[in-house]
């Protein structure tokens, strides 16, 4: 069993990979930014250990490296992905000078692998699927102090020699995912038999399942001999639009509802032409996503289901918000 420090264990992706490093038998500990938010983390409250600093402080995170003393670091936090999170200093900050000051103090301390999330949006706009060799475009604010902390990381892992990689997530949806997201929204609202407002039916996304992408994470933690500064796709290489998205929704859940297609403004993101190339990734780590998109769809509305009391909390801030 490993000793792991997670970044963002409060926030979506974070908090699955909490729940299965526990459930693995790992001692997970969990660096947080005094203001963090709590909600996904009341079920596992006390099971692992809790340090506190914000990223930008430098000497704070060494400190709680130091004291931690993890064999692996996943640094899952980020600002900016959002359209709620704004300004290009705190991005900068959390994405890039945090993502810096944890590589050095596990550099420091010898620890085994550092995995850090990226984002897909680095690559920017491409007609094509992505490979992680080819020119990053970053299309926002955002999506450039990724691509800087992926940097980064490369440079770091090469001059130190240390195990660093960068998994650049797709859209990652599933138990615990932010209530104001698309799956969430849609699936609360087909549980009432109704449809949320859209945007175009031809925006694409693509789509991984939660449970999928913390495989990922974990196989490349326990994989030393991965190239030093290496840079993988955590996607499925196959585009969903947004109709067949719908579709299967009113499909799994009897939805008589039309879709009303354009009723919800289209944000600055969306784009028909979003997927990303699994092929390095299949070929170097042996990961590709296991879940179709029916597959998961249909899990995460069963977890609602099975959780009623997250399906209150979920109805509640998505009709909240909408009205």
């Amino acid at each position: 069993m490993k000793r792991a420090l997670v970044t963002g264990g409060s926030g979506f992706v974070g908090a699955n990979l909490m729940r299965r490093l526990l459930q693995d038998g790992h001692e997970t500990h969990l660096l947080v930014r005094p203001s963090h938010e709590t909600w996904r983390l009341q079920e596992i409250a006390g099971a692992a250990r809790i340090h506190q600093a914000n990223l930008e402080d430098r000497e704070g995170v060494f400190r709680c490296v130091a004291d931690a003393k993890p064999d692996w670091i996943f640094h899952l936090a980020a600002y900016g992905a959002y359209s709620r999170q704004t300004g290009i200093e705190r991005m900068a900050a959390t994405n890039l000078l945090g993502c810096a000051a944890l590589l050095d103090a596990g550099a420091k301390i010898g620890i085994e692998s550092f995995v850090h999330t990226g984002s897909s949006s680095e690559y920017g706009y491409k007609d094509h699927p992505a490979a992680e060799g080819e020119l990053l475009e970053p299309n926002s604010d955002y999506a450039i102090t990724k691509a800087a902390a992926t940097h980064y990381c490369q440079h770091t892992a090469r001059r130190l020699n240390v195990n660093a990689v960068t998994l650049r997530l797709y859209s990652i949806y599933g138990p615990y995912e932010d209530p104001n997201r698309l799956i969430p929204t849609l699936l609360t609202h087909g549980l009432r038999g109704a449809l949320p407002p859209l945007v175009s039916p031809q925006v694409g996304r693509d789509f991984v399942y939660v449970d999928d992408a913390v495989d990922a994470i974990l196989r490349v933690a326990a994989s030393p001999a991965i190239p030093r500064g290496a840079v993988y796709n955590i996607c499925s290489g196959v585009q969903s639009t947004l109709a067949e998205v719908v579709d299967i929704a009113r499909k799994l859940l009897s939805i008589g509802a039309e879709p009303a297609w354009s009723s919800m403004a289209q944000r600055s993101w969306d784009t028909s032409q979003w997927v990303g190339s699994p092929t390095l990734t299949m070929r170097e780590i042996g990961w590709s996503a296991q879940t179709s998109l029916e597959g998961g769809l249909r899990k995460t509305v069963a977890w609602l289901r099975d959780h009623p009391e997250w399906l209150r909390f979920y109805s509640a801030r998505v009709f909240s918000d909408s009205t």
